[in-house]
């Protein structure tokens, strides 16, 4: 009989795409007034690696991925996911949005996204959101899947992400 265990509290990682990086200011700002300090900051990534936002967002489109500080409950990814969408909304621009904002959480096995489409491989977590596994952790660094979208699966992501995994199990104690 497996016995239930309480879930460890995960680190918060938040990646945006857009195309004016001066808004940055104001989405981190945004975020940082909900979610508290930001610990790890990525450089600026090119976004090149599909053309699927072009239309919507023009190009060049940037990422930049954030860590914050305080651990969370994995079961807070959805409302996270649903701010996350209001501030899209907010930004947006003739129903385009200015920015992609991407929540998920990091554990040390896995890297897990929050969408509100639902697919094969997505897990139902309440308020109309699902939980992507995008990549897992094996044999000293993260994996991709089959699914795991192109930038996700980058070498500067996968890399900033082995980072925030570091300061994770420092945070765990």
């Amino acid at each position: 009989m497996s016995l239930p265990q309480p879930p460890k509290p995960a680190k918060l990682v938040i990646g945006f795409f857009l195309k004016e990086k001066r808004l940055a200011i104001d989405v981190v700002k945004a975020l940082v007034e909900k979610l508290g300090p930001v610990d790890i900051t990525s450089p600026w990534l090119p976004f090149n690696l599909t053309t699927y936002y072009a239309d919507e967002m023009g190009t060049p489109l940037f990422r930049r991925m954030l860590a914050f500080k305080r651990l969370i409950k994995q079961s807070a990814l959805a409302n996270i996911k649903l701010f996350t969408n209001d501030l899209e909304r907010e930004y947006s621009i003739d129903d385009r949005r200015a920015v992609n904002i991407d929540p998920g959480y990091l554990l040390r096995e896995r890297f897990v996204l929050a969408t509100g489409k639902n697919y094969s491989h997505r897990i139902y977590i309440g308020s109309r959101i699902y939980a992507d596994l995008t990549l897992v952790y094996l044999n000293g660094h993260y994996n991709k899947m089959p699914w795991t979208y192109p930038d996700y699966a980058s070498e500067n992501v996968m890399t900033f992400l082995e980072w925030v995994r570091k300061k994770y199990v420092i945070d765990l104690g």
